[in-house]
């Protein structure tokens, strides 16, 4: 597996960010001493550069997939800049010993800010808009900008990292695709993405083909949210038409009635329907019904929510949609 690793550095090495020696890596985080969090992949440490840069070093267990995640981190995000993209700074691979080096996010992961505890302070509705429009963007930069079209498959609050000014910046490239700019779908052999933001044609193939529009459905999802500040699913919800929140949102806009948001204003109340409304036009079941693109959907979020058309109601299966 390391040969391969390293194999695919060397070939890679025209577009590569900065490679870092294990002991310096161990030197950048005072020994591992800070730590930022951890997950299925490893544990995040928070560093320091020579420049005096922070940086949060990810240290990458023993991978279940050859190190393909971390030879996608590399391949992907090594070739991009983008304000709403996280940038790699720098790498590590020595044997089993594998690092990623970003720059450092003061403000954490969004779901800490849309989902928030005690002592965080929720968004105002100007910050999540603008936390929503930056992430369309990014994704735009990525699926259009760039000279290979790159599919994330794991957009969710979790990945979009937030900076000291609130500028959100996709993460995580561990299970994106690159591929050519004129592919219109692939063939994916395992379904990709986290339960709740995956695409619907992962599972079922009749609805259609796997391309830019699962990114597309995942960032309505991830709209939806910061919109409704609450999951999607709540199986807890008292009312049982709140259980799954896109329906209940489309049932009041149906029936011409407001979603109600504590102490509003009038600007707000519109910003929060214009995000609601384009995010139940990404989330529709059939990927053909979604914007054709993030470029699209962008030009959604900039323009009036007059001009954006009532959007057909949203399912979570395709046996709940009506034939014909």
């Amino acid at each position: 597996m390391y040969n391969v690793i390293e194999e695919f550095l060397q070939s890679h090495n025209n577009l590569m960010p900065i490679r870092y020696s294990y002991s310096n890596i161990k030197k950048i985080t005072k020994g591992f001493k800070d730590k930022l969090g951890e997950g299925g992949y490893g544990s995040v440490y928070k560093g320091k550069l020579r420049s005096g840069h922070l940086v949060a070093v990810k240290m990458l267990g023993n991978s279940k997939t050859n190190g393909q995640d971390f030879m996608n981190e590399v391949a992907t995000i090594g070739r991009i800049h983008h304000v709403n993209v996280v940038r790699l700074i720098g790498y590590c691979a020595e044997g089993s010993k594998r690092a990623l080096i970003y720059e450092y996010m003061s403000k954490g992961s969004l779901d800490k800010h849309i989902f928030p505890k005690e002592g965080i302070i929720s968004l105002s509705c100007k910050e999540a808009f603008e936390i929503s429009l930056g992430v369309a963007r990014g994704i735009d930069y990525l699926h259009q900008g760039c000279d290979m079209k790159i599919l994330h498959f794991d957009i969710k609050p979790h990945n979009i990292l937030l900076d000291e000014k609130f500028v959100p910046k996709i993460s995580d490239f561990g299970l994106a695709r690159l591929c050519r700019s004129d592919e219109s779908s692939l063939i994916l052999t395992a379904v990709r993405g986290t339960f709740g933001y995956i695409a619907p044609e992962f599972f079922y193939k009749n609805i259609g083909g796997v391309s830019n529009k699962a990114d597309i459905y995942s960032f309505g999802m991830l709209l939806m949210e910061i919109a409704g500040k609450r999951k999607n699913l709540n199986s807890n919800a008292v009312n049982t038409s709140q259980i799954y929140f896109p329906s209940w949102v489309y049932n009041q806009f149906n029936e011409e009635k407001e979603v109600e948001i504590e102490d509003a204003t009038d600007e707000e109340k519109k910003l929060t329907k214009k995000m609601l409304m384009v995010a139940l036009w990404c989330i529709q079941m059939k990927p053909s019904d979604r914007p054709n693109s993030m470029n699209r959907v962008v030009e959604m979020l900039e323009g009036e929510v007059e001009f954006i058309q009532m959007p057909p109601k949203p399912f979570l299966y395709p046996q709940d949609m009506p034939v014909g």
